[in-house]
């Protein structure tokens, strides 16, 4: 029997929802069409963030619950009105990504299993310099909503100062968003500059609420990510329904919201009635771009105190004036002995130290040991519970900050790695580094790994025959 499709008539257009009854929400009950169905309804909202950008597409196609992959580039089978643009990422490749200029271009992607939206702060018509900043607000582990919509407050005071508004958003996640439109002047850099110097102030204007500080190890509280504003990063867009079981969005605000604010007021069953009732808080956002002079001479005057560049992503080119990449707990030595922008020594004499096991991992009496990796995150978080309850009375002396969770990217997909800081461990306490539980290999099955940065893609190994 062919399975059952939906064609919507959507802007003039005709869309073909496939398996439309397929259940995307199981603890919510949302299929496939009902998701559809709410971009549709609100879709001035999410254009307003979308319209005119290329989209990576994050596809869940067995729904909210199941593993999703990133797709760079635009299927073949598109349909002829959805135009394309393209790209070219910091690994030297280029594709052409999808652009959604309608709400029929919407429910197109949505048909495909997007769930959320995740556009790149630039427009088709000039891809090399954004006209968004975005400010993410990450908070690590333990810290209370309260303190977020605090930092939000001191990120709009900070933006103010500077000649700048922010338009805040739930993320639908653990944070907030504030995105700040600005004019085509300056490169994805330049940007990023601005953010960092950003970053810093809102930290010396709330130094026990937020950091600045890019390693885990070193954050405390709410971390402001200003590495979202590298080239080739995404964030999930306004109205975004996002991958929770409650089928959160990620919802614009109005300022004097922020401090009562309650993330999951806004879901995908609550939105279109809010949307129709107090309209789109966010619809002023276009006509207030500004510029990012003065947040650059704050960075100069960073620069000229002795706080130069902080560290990039790993997959990007080394960057004058970064800073060495190695973890602090992992720092043998002063920035001067490594070689610019890297973790590596420019010598290997009088090497101080530990060496790497056979496993190539390395035996290290520093306070950050790995504990798990994994697909999902759930896992990952289960081998760490296991390993507390092989350590209880380490377990006891940990914060909530001491435990790292990384979301890491992989050729296509995430996979998820967890650390523990035993700063707050009595020395004599602190276990060894034991074998990963569980060990999951995101490069399996591939002649060698295709990290962001390598040209060609890897071979996939031959397949044996069965015996």
């Amino acid at each position: 029997m062919p399975k059952r499709v939906e064609v919507l008539q959507v802007d003039g257009r005709e869309v073909t929802i496939t398996n439309p009854d397929k259940v995307y929400f199981p603890a919510a009950g949302h299929t496939k069409l009902d998701l559809v169905q709410y971009y549709v309804a609100v879709a001035d909202g999410p254009l307003r963030g979308v319209a005119g950008r290329p989209m990576a597409l994050k596809r869940f196609v067995n729904g909210a619950d199941g593993e999703f992959f990133f797709q760079k580039r635009a299927p073949e089978n598109r349909p002829e009105w959805l135009r394309t643009v393209e790209l070219s990422f910091p690994s030297g490749r280029t594709a052409d990504e999808i652009v959604v200029d309608d709400a029929a271009g919407l429910a197109w992607i949505v048909n495909l299993g997007c769930i959320d939206l995740n556009p790149h702060p630039v427009r088709a018509d000039d891809l090399d310099h954004p006209d968004e900043l975005r400010v993410d607000l990450d908070p690590v582990p333990g810290v209370a909503w309260s303190q977020i919509r605090d930092v939000a407050v001191v990120t709009r005071e900070a933006l103010s100062d500077v000649g700048l508004v922010g338009w805040p958003k739930t993320s639908g996640s653990r944070g907030i968003h504030i995105n700040v439109r600005i004019e085509r002047r300056w490169t994805y850099p330049e940007v990023r500059r601005a953010a960092l110097a950003l970053a810093r102030d809102v930290e010396r204007r709330a130094p026990t609420l937020a950091s600045s500080k890019w390693w885990k190890e070193e954050r405390h509280g709410v971390f402001l990510d200003y590495n979202q504003n590298a080239k080739d990063r995404t964030v999930a867009s306004v109205y975004s329904v996002r991958p929770l079981p409650d089928a959160r969005v990620s919802m614009p605000l109005k300022w004097e919201d922020v401090p009562a604010v309650v993330a999951e007021d806004f879901r995908l069953a609550t939105v279109p009635e809010l949307y129709r009732r107090d309209g789109d808080p966010g619809e002023g956002i276009d006509q207030a771009a500004g510029s990012l002079e003065a947040l650059l001479e704050l960075s100069a005057r960073d620069e000229a105190e002795g706080l130069g560049d902080a560290p990039w992503p790993p997959n990007y080119a080394k960057q004058p004036g970064e800073p060495p990449r190695v973890q602090p707990s992992k720092k043998r030595r002063p920035d001067e002995a490594y070689a610019p922008g890297t973790g590596e020594p420019l010598t290997t004499r009088e090497w101080s130290g530990t060496r790497p096991t056979p496993t190539g991992r390395r035996r290290s009496s520093v306070p950050v040991i790995e504990i798990s990796r994994a697909a999902k995150k759930d896992e990952a978080l289960a081998g760490l519970e296991r390993w507390k309850a092989r350590h209880p009375d380490v377990a006891d002396h940990l914060e909530p900050a001491d435990v790292l969770v990384d979301g890491m990217r992989g050729r296509s997909t995430m996979w998820y790695r967890v650390r523990v800081n035993l700063t707050h461990v009595p020395d004599a306490d602190r276990p060894d580094q034991e074998p990963l539980d569980p060990d999951y290999d995101p490069w399996a099955g591939y002649e060698w790994p295709d990290r962001s940065g390598q040209l060609e893609r890897p071979p996939r190994k031959a397949s044996q025959p069965e015996k």
